[in-house]
Formats: C-alpha cells, structure tokens, sequence
C-alpha cells in the first residue's frame, strides 16, 4: 500500500511536490496529536469497556502515522530521515505497548 502511495506521489511530479508535503504533513500532524488526544481521554473513561474503546484507537492512530511517516521517507519528502526513523521505531513501540494494555484491561 506504501509503494502504491508513493507510485502516486512520483506520478504527480516536481510541481505538485508541495502539495503532497503539505497535504501529508497537515495529516501527520493530525494522527499524532490525536495519539495523545485518546489516551487523555483513556484516563477519562468511566469504565472498563470505555477505557478498551478508547485505547484501542491509540494504536490506530499510532499506525495510520506510521504509513504516513514511511510514504514520506520512501517518497523522498522528508529532510531528516534520521529522526523519522526514529519516530517510526518510537511509534511501533508504542503499538506493542497499547496492544498489551488493551489486553490486560479485557482480563478485568
């Protein structure tokens, strides 16, 4: 699905790059104040069932910026590919780690 997206985005040309960056940053930056905008409200969660629902849109989140974050490394969009390798490393974490609470709250 990466390589398609990026098919598109090189099919697009030079001239429209700008628009690609803009468009993809904007919803990067969207997904991942999101992250942090679901888990605040997993601490607000009146029970169990809530706390389930609403961490499990963490880690969609999580990954829905990780496809976006390798379309842009592949995509040649990014200045410091270093530091999105770390992101996606750092995000890949966190998944393991909301798929483990989310398992550990549906024992209670």
């Amino acid at each position: 699905m990466i390589d398609f997206a990026v098919q598109g985005i090189k099919l697009i040309g030079k001239v429209e790059k700008p628009f690609v960056q803009d468009h993809l940053s904007k919803q990067l930056i969207r997904t991942l104040t999101k992250v942090a905008l679901n888990y605040g409200e997993v601490q607000g969660a009146e029970s169990n069932k809530d706390v389930i629902h609403r961490m499990g849109l963490v880690p969609k989140e999580l990954k829905e910026s990780r496809f976006n974050l390798k379309t842009q490394i592949k995509s040649d969009l990014l200045k410091e590919i270093d530091k999105a390798h770390l992101a996606l490393k750092e995000g890949q974490e966190l998944v393991a780690i909301f798929g483990q609470s989310i398992k550990t709250a549906k024992l209670k």
